[in-house]
């Protein structure tokens, strides 16, 4: 007979079975289950970032978008959320919830899924250790594991990886990423909505998120908002707000602070070659470069602003395709503008096909011309706007006919545009108006450094990298024109020439017997000045005499003395062409070179990575760059020879402010820190130069820009005048442009800063063209023969402009053995004459001229009525 004692007693049997079968079947399971006790040092798989130096987020790489945070840093309302719809008893179970599953299991026997099985620690055993399968061996792992990460962990850190860990669509990893993703903030910063949205997406991410299915979403959303209702974590005011709020979401990436492409590319392929793919992309690396934003920023808006500039000048090359190709044929047929009629009127069916269709770059904002005027246009843009763009922003626009030829420049709109043309136009930030424009096809790179430890502070390698990735700073090997023309200088200074030594400027025939033809370089422009001095003939850039040059000195010892700033032999032609220029660099490359000069003699190593942290902010990487040490020189100095009286002569020089006569001393508190350095073990620049030689080639670069003569014949001026705007004596630099213009460079310095910049095509074929005169235009145009001075030097000066403010003015140091005389202009010779047909020198000690000039020469002088030409010298080989 059946009785309540029977029952008890075949309850505890069944009890006593089931431990004893859950006991052995743990007892068989264990050696397979996998320790839990990697939860105590998790390290979260995160993306690779790279940032400015200043923390200004550049990029991010890497599949799985994770951003770790502790629990304090999660609002409450989400960890409300997440108990009230996942696990509401969290806080009183030991990992698995009585209650819960036997709700699971009496839903699996009446063939309804009541849910509530899996608690939040069961999802954590899931996620870390165990596949998503759905069978019964899997989440009786998955129970032990529960019990063993209960015993090991407290409730509040089991809560705080769960929040990390849980995948929640889109390669999002955890709240914080998702946060992100679908709504572009902090996760800090979410409505309640958005926090409900997150909260409903663990019971199915890729079908429920808000990008995928909204109304999903928002059903998900209302649920999980009746449940936090129900438990007394909202109010119904609360809740009904909520409910009602709109989910506007769209996939959001990383919030890039700063532009810069190919920087980050360059910092993204070092550490993969550091720690290989799979580290790089998973242990949360923050890659610091030695960039800050406020010069990269320059950086590129420099070379985007030349680039423009350059191609309007060329002319315009006419809208992007047409939507009225029969009204834009009769508009040019019959040389006026056409009416609209009705039928011919855009729908915005074809409006929105043409907007797919254009591509746009960098500042470039699609349109679509919708009325012409007389002098203006209507232009509907891509986000349905309707803008006017006057005749300022239009009148440039004359027809591009090749890359030495423009068209007439117009009068009337049409002759430009017509009804239906797809365009790109470009809005100015300060005016608030608009102007036509278009991509450019030149090419440009810019690079900045600093001389003392190679640090990079600004890279642009392009116009765009969604264009091309192709980095032009540190892969385009492109002929440098006269960018070479200061080292083969140095060589001559090594060789018995001084700033004063006179060589003739004239024209130069000259037998190739291999080719069995004559080379002839020639001057540009084609002028020759008879006997110049070796300063006077690098400020002019003339091209006869870096070739008489580089003869005299030896083409061995030339292409040695080049070595020795950096340049692999194998980019020197073994020629007299290297003199001119034929070499082909690399910006960087060019930048370094320069480098040697600005310091005082150094050969330092470009780096752009500063450090490198793990995801817990431990730095696992710190750059340790060759520096530049003239304290440590110093210190091994033995004696300083005492000039004589003649080159004591302190009278005022060309160029008093590019000088400072204070001599590095070493200090007592110098001393410590140079004892500190070598228990530290630094790395010091090896001196490739010396100080004497860096300072005059420095000196003779200065009066490529501040150099002029307008006293006296022949009158001259530097290839680099236009730099004078910057209203800065400390600078130095130097133009370069190869032959048929295919290249166009400008590279200089302070003491504390490298810049140079190139322009050019990426096909080498093409070259950079003339242009004329644009009537439509102000007279502040550059017109003719492009050349360094014309398009490369311009995106120096906007870099330099903002850039200048940040290096205060400084002087290069006037080293030991350099010394001073009064010389004659026009022989080179000491002189005791004052007036305008002499200048001061600086000569390297035991160089000075020993000969005075035997007579005064008469120099011819500008009358009252004549005036000065603005000429300027560009150089080509």
């Amino acid at each position: 007979m059946f009785s309540i004692k029977n029952l008890l007693k075949l309850s505890f049997i069944i009890i006593i079975l089931g431990i004893l079968s859950l006991a052995a079947l743990y007892m068989s399971m264990r050696s397979e289950l996998p320790s839990v006790k990697i939860l105590k040092e998790i390290q979260w798989q995160t993306p690779m970032q790279i940032f400015s130096s200043d923390g200004k987020l550049i990029s991010q790489f890497g599949e799985n978008k994770r951003i770790p945070l502790e629990l304090k840093d999660f609002p409450q309302q989400l960890i409300d959320a997440l108990l009230a719809t996942e696990d509401d008893r969290f806080y009183y179970h030991f990992g698995v919830d009585p209650i819960g599953m036997s709700r699971a299991v009496l839903g699996q026997l009446m063939g309804e899924n009541k849910g509530g099985a899996s608690t939040i620690t069961m999802q954590v055993a899931r996620n870390f250790f165990l596949s998503s399968e759905v069978t019964y061996s899997r989440k009786i792992r998955e129970i032990f594991l529960s019990f063993h990460i209960e015993s090991l962990l407290t409730k509040d850190e089991i809560l705080s990886l769960y929040l990390n860990k849980i995948p929640l669509g889109h390669r999002s990893f955890g709240f914080g990423a998702a946060a992100q993703v679908y709504f572009g903030k902090d996760v800090k910063d979410l409505s309640l909505s958005q926090i409900a949205v997150l909260a409903g997406l663990p019971k199915a991410p890729s079908s429920i998120n808000p990008i995928r299915s909204p109304s999903k979403a928002k059903l998900r959303r209302n649920v999980v908002l009746g449940r936090m209702l129900s438990q007394g974590y909202i109010s119904e005011q609360e809740y009904q707000t909520a409910k009602a709020e709109a989910i506007l979401s769209k996939r959001h990436g990383a919030e890039i602070e700063l532009d810069a492409p190919y920087l980050a590319q360059m910092a993204h392929q070092e550490l993969l070659d550091m720690f290989g793919k799979e580290d790089a992309y998973s242990n949360g690396y923050k890659v610091f470069t030695t960039v800050p934003s406020h010069l990269q920023i320059a950086a590129q808006q420099a070379v985007l602003e030349n680039l423009h500039a350059y191609d309007t000048r060329h002319g315009y090359r006419g809208a992007l395709f047409s939507l009225r190709p029969n009204i834009k044929e009769r508009s040019r047929n019959e040389r006026k503008n056409i009416e609209i009629n009705e039928s011919d009127e855009l729908s915005e069916t074809e409006l929105s096909d043409a907007f797919n269709k254009i591509k746009t770059y960098q500042s470039l904002i699609a349109g679509v011309v919708t009325k012409v005027n007389e002098q203006s246009i209507e232009v509907q843009l891509i986000d349905n706007t309707t803008i006017n763009i006057d005749w300022d922003g239009l009148s440039w626009a004359r027809e591009y006919i090749n890359d030495s030829k423009q068209g007439i420049p117009p009068s009337f709109a049409y002759e430009i545009l017509a009804y239906g043309d797809a365009i790109l136009v470009q809005r100015n930030a300060e005016t608030q108006t608009y102007r036509l424009s278009q991509l450019p096809q030149a090419s440009s790179a810019l690079i900045s450094m600093s001389p003392d430890d190679g640090a990079i502070k600004a890279l642009v390698g392009g116009y765009s990298f969604k264009q091309s990735q192709f980095n032009r700073v540190t892969q385009a090997k492109r002929q440098v024109g006269s960018n070479i023309k200061p080292f083969i200088y140095s060589a001559a200074l090594e060789h018995g020439f001084t700033l004063a030594s006179l060589v003739n400027d004239s024209p130069i025939d000259h037998w190739d017997k291999s080719g069995g033809s004559v080379w002839r370089p020639k001057n540009s422009p084609a002028r020759y000045d008879g006997p110049i001095r070796v300063r006077v003939a690098l400020a002019q850039s003339k091209n006869v005499v870096a070739v008489r040059l580089f003869r005299q000195v030896g083409k061995s010892n030339v292409i040695n003395h080049l070595q020795s700033f950096g340049f692999n032999e194998s980019d020197l032609p073994n020629n007299n062409t290297l003199a001119l220029g034929s070499a082909s660099l690399t910006p960087l490359e060019v930048a370094t070179g320069y480098s040697v000069f600005a310091n005082g003699g150094f050969l330092i190593e470009p780096y752009f990575i500063e450090r490198i942290e793990d995801s817990f902010g431990n730095v696992v990487y710190q750059a340790n760059p060759k520096v530049v040490c003239l304290a440590c020189e110093v210190e091994l100095e033995e004696s300083i020879t005492e000039p004589s009286e003649i080159e004591q002569d302190t009278e005022s020089k060309e160029n008093p402010e590019l000088v400072s006569s204070d001599t590095p001393s070493l200090q007592e508190d110098e001393q410590s820190v140079i004892k500190d350095d070598i228990r530290n073990e630094p790395l010091y620049a090896e001196r490739v130069i010396s100080s004497q030689n860096a300072f005059l080639v420095t000196q003779a670069l200065n009066s490529v820009i501040w150099g002029a003569d307008w006293k006296s014949l022949p009158y001259w001026q530097g290839t680099g005048w236009r730099s004078r705007a910057l209203e800065r004596r400390d600078i130095s630099g130097k133009t370069g442009t190869t032959n048929q213009s295919k290249d166009a460079w400008f590279s200089g310095y302070t003491r504390k800063l490298v810049t140079s910049a190139w322009i050019g095509f990426d096909d080498p074929a093409r070259d950079l063209g003339r242009t004329s005169k644009n009537t439509n235009l102000t007279t502040k145009q550059i017109t003719g023969s492009e050349a360094g001075a014309q398009s490369a030097q311009p995106a120096w000066n906007l870099y330099m402009k903002e850039a200048l403010p940040h290096f205060p003015y400084e002087a290069f140091t006037l080293p030991n053995d350099i010394v001073s005389a009064r010389i004659d202009k026009e022989t080179g010779k000491l002189t005791y004459s004052s007036d305008n047909s002499s200048t001061f020198e600086y000569f390297k000690l035991g160089t000075t001229p020993t000969e005075y000039v035997a007579e005064e020469p008469i120099y011819e002088q500008l009358s009252p009525n004549e005036t000065s030409t603005d000429e300027s010298f560009d150089d080509i080989f």
